[in-house]
């Protein structure tokens, strides 16, 4: 069928879901994040778990990865100065070359951080992954996620539904032209992760639980 054949409700309807859905899922996800991200260390609350979210550590052309180096250097701040005791480190392993956690924790380890403080989360395949492993493996119910804010304001927004009380530390952020990529594809994350609620998804593994500290 042609498109200039579909019916004007039609026409109205496709222009809800490609213009309008999208806006509304960012709303509802930004709008999760006010007043419960952080930027400034002093400012964060205590909270016993932190939960980092995982990103490969070079970008493809070989290169560190910036949002990998400065969501380690946030971790590092948070554990140092004891406004977490424990970190749950949650990223992609899904196969034996690709290892998000273990990078992460190596690099952690690294800057001075103990090793019995980390706790690693090798089946956080998405975000959504990530915060319903953070409550139903680990048994968390109260977090300090730690990301970009952007990110962050996701995760606030998936931990909520799930009604774990969760806040963010924003690590430093990256200048456009290096993550416009990122931005866009966070704007086509936002609608998903709200359908994915509607249907009721469910985490791709759970499996044995694991206790923190």
């Amino acid at each position: 069928m042609k498109w200039y054949k579909i019916a004007p409700f039609g026409i109205v309807a496709l222009l809800v879901v490609v213009l309008v859905f999208p806006w509304y899922a960012n709303s509802l996800v930004s709008n999760a994040g006010i007043d419960k991200t952080y930027t400034r260390l002093e400012e964060v609350p205590n909270t016993r778990v932190g939960l980092l979210l995982g990103t490969s550590r070079f970008v493809k052309s070989g290169s560190k990865n910036l949002y990998f180096k400065y969501r380690i250097e946030a971790a590092t701040s948070l554990l140092k100065s004891g406004k977490i005791q424990y970190l749950i480190i949650s990223g992609d392993n899904g196969n034996k070359s690709y290892d998000e956690p273990t990078d992460m924790k190596n690099e952690l380890v690294a800057n001075g951080i103990d090793s019995t403080k980390l706790y690693l989360d090798y089946a956080g395949f998405r975000t959504f992954d990530s915060i319903i492993r953070a409550k139903e493996v680990f048994g968390q119910d109260t977090l300090l996620i730690i990301s970009q804010n952007f990110h962050n304001e996701r995760a606030i927004y998936i931990a909520n539904r799930l009604g774990i009380h969760a806040i963010g530390f924003n690590s430093k952020d990256v200048q456009m032209a290096y993550g416009l990529k990122t931005v866009i594809r966070e704007w086509f994350a936002r609608v998903k992760v709200i359908v994915d609620f509607w249907f009721g998804v469910e985490s791709k593994f759970l499996g044995e639980k694991i206790k923190v500290g």
